[in-house]
């Protein structure tokens, strides 16, 4: 049986993703290591309980002696890299944890994987040769957009918040670490993500449960900062593929070419709740405008080509019949 190590497993996209790989992979154990921020959470895994292939442990990526243990006594094989601090909200108050997290955790994973699979630059030890870092990555490294245009693979890096500073630091590392030592790595840049599990602090959940409560739902700016939503079932999907069948050293993009700006989109999710959980007068009602935050990037809209010609992925769920599916699954979680 393979093992491979899932970082930031209990959070939004990790947790989807480990249920969604054992699922379909009977011969895999996953050591899922997450540190149990505000950001993940064991209820995010319940599924999994009484799944021997399933192995939680709680502890930080910074942490050497850990993630060396890891190593060594599971013998780890792979290692698809979630964990991150990832509002930008909170880089923008608190920058320090998104370096140590993002950056310095990037690479102590990285040395700890080279030290376990390669005896030296380029040369793998026996039996390793196949062991593979997958580095989970965002579209925010590019920076903006104007209303036309696509972010591809070839796109300089232009980073405009701390958040998106880190992350574009932790894809150099990795980069780094497959030219100067053979490491094989891939990497994935995705769009926003959204579905079941995603934390509250994130936009969707956010105006949901605004709308829910009663209260002013808030929208940043004129609303018309625009994001291509990618369902977090088709992201897992990507990931998997990528992980499996990417070339050594490559990036890929994964989109869900479905670009909406933030208040069509807060429309679109009062219209679902006005269907499932009416009340006298339409959410809508509740929409307002808040003072726009530091560097909000205007638009983020990707090329999926490379992934879709070069290894056959394309996103293949129904935004509208999903962000439903979305809605409903909230409205569960806060007992409506």
């Amino acid at each position: 049986m393979k093992t491979i190590l899932v970082t930031g497993g209990a959070g939004f996209i990790g947790s989807n993703f480990v249920c969604h790989f054992l699922e379909g992979n009977p011969d895999t154990r996953i050591i899922n290591l997450d540190k149990l921020t505000y950001a993940g959470s064991l209820d995010n895994l319940r599924e999994l309980e009484g799944d021997e292939r399933h192995i939680f442990v709680e502890g930080d990526i910074c942490d050497k002696a850990l993630l060396t243990s890891i190593f060594k006594e599971y013998e780890i094989e792979g290692v698809i890299h979630f964990a991150a601090e990832s509002h930008v909200d909170n880089s923008i108050d608190n920058p320090d944890a998104f370096i140590k997290t993002n950056i310095n955790g990037t690479y102590t994973l990285l040395e700890v994987a080279k030290k376990f699979w390669m005896s030296t630059p380029f040369q793998y030890i026996s039996g390793k040769e196949d062991s593979r870092f997958h580095h989970i990555s965002t579209d925010e490294v590019y920076g903006s957009l104007g209303a036309k245009g696509y972010f591809s693979e070839a796109t300089s890096y232009a980073p405009n918040s701390p958040y998106s500073a880190s992350k574009a630091s932790s894809d150099f590392l990795v980069r780094s670490y497959f030219h100067t030592y053979g490491l094989n790595v891939v990497t994935t840049n995705c769009t926003n993500n959204y579905g079941p599990k995603q934390h509250d602090e994130k936009l969707i959940p956010t105006v949901i449960r605004k709308a829910l409560a009663g209260e002013n739902i808030p929208i940043y700016g004129d609303g018309k900062n625009v994001r291509d939503w990618l369902f977090v079932k088709d992201h897992c999907k990507a990931l998997e593929t990528v992980y499996k069948k990417g070339k050594l050293g490559e990036t890929y993009i994964i989109g869900g070419n479905n670009e909406l700006n933030n208040i069509d989109l807060a429309i679109q999710i009062c219209n679902v709740l006005d269907e499932v959980n009416p009340t006298e007068k339409s959410y809508r009602s509740q929409i307002s405008f808040v003072k726009d935050r530091p560097g909000h990037d205007f638009r983020y809209a990707v090329s999926i080509n490379k992934i879709s010609n070069e290894l056959g992925w394309t996103p293949s769920e129904d935004f509208s019949r999903c962000l439903k599916e979305t809605v409903q699954w909230y409205l569960k979680k806060y007992s409506v």
